[in-house]
């Protein structure tokens, strides 16, 4: 039986990559394996090829314009393997929520409602903007006294709070694999069925939210 409809939607940013198909192929076969392990249909896949400045405003996407109105059309969410794939912009993001069309993010997975990706694409909007004030003010100051400056603090920064979010990972993972294990014992095969177990005995992810396939699968993998 066919799962739930979803709407594709893919982008590059330039008409060269267009034409070699350069990350169009990675985004669909992100979009397909999304699709496959969380029970939806790929209905259809819209791809945006896009040139210059200027395309975080939705009259430069076409394309994106065309995905929004056929999701409204099906009732149903559009899906981006990346959330860069929507904008690296968070007021361009929110304006797109105003459309009041859901987006799904397959690298986030499906229980990410859109208050955490309006924080990922702030948190990203914030780096990038650090990044490149540190970046000028190291080119001018070397420019100036013949030496490169840096900024060590903002890797060992990231590189601890990556760290810290694996071992949290990792320390739930360790709680509920054995909920997981005894869920199997009672006859649980695939991970669909695992997943609705755990929602059943009210078992959160690690971020709170319900449990799908591909998050029952990170935790295996974690094992």
């Amino acid at each position: 039986m066919a799962g739930k409809a979803l709407i594709g939607y893919a982008r590059v940013s330039t008409s060269q990559q267009g034409r070699s198909g350069l990350g169009l192929e990675a985004q669909k076969q992100a979009l397909e394996r999304f699709a496959e392990a969380e029970g939806f249909t790929l209905t259809r896949l819209f791809v945006e090829i896009e040139t210059g400045k200027g395309s975080d405003a939705l009259e430069r996407r076409p394309q994106l314009a065309a995905a929004l109105s056929e999701a409204r059309r099906q009732r149903c969410s559009v899906a981006v393997a990346k959330l860069d794939r929507l904008s690296r912009d968070v007021h361009f993001i929110s304006g797109l929520m105003a459309h009041r069309v859901p987006f799904v993010v397959a690298e986030l997975g499906p229980d990410v409602d859109p208050f955490i990706l309006h924080l990922f694409a702030a948190l990203a909007e914030k780096e990038r903007a650090m990044i490149s004030t540190r970046t000028k003010a190291a080119l001018a100051a070397a420019k100036e006294r013949g030496v490169a400056l840096g900024n060590p603090k903002l890797p060992r920064a990231r590189k601890r709070a990556v760290a810290s979010i694996k071992a949290l990972a990792d320390q739930h993972a360790a709680n509920v694999l054995p909920v997981i294990r005894e869920i199997r014992r009672a006859g649980a095969t695939s991970l669909h069925q695992i997943a609705d177990a755990l929602n059943a005995r009210g078992i959160t992810t690690p971020r709170g939210g319900r449990w799908y396939a591909s998050s029952v699968r990170n935790v295996l993998a974690r094992a």
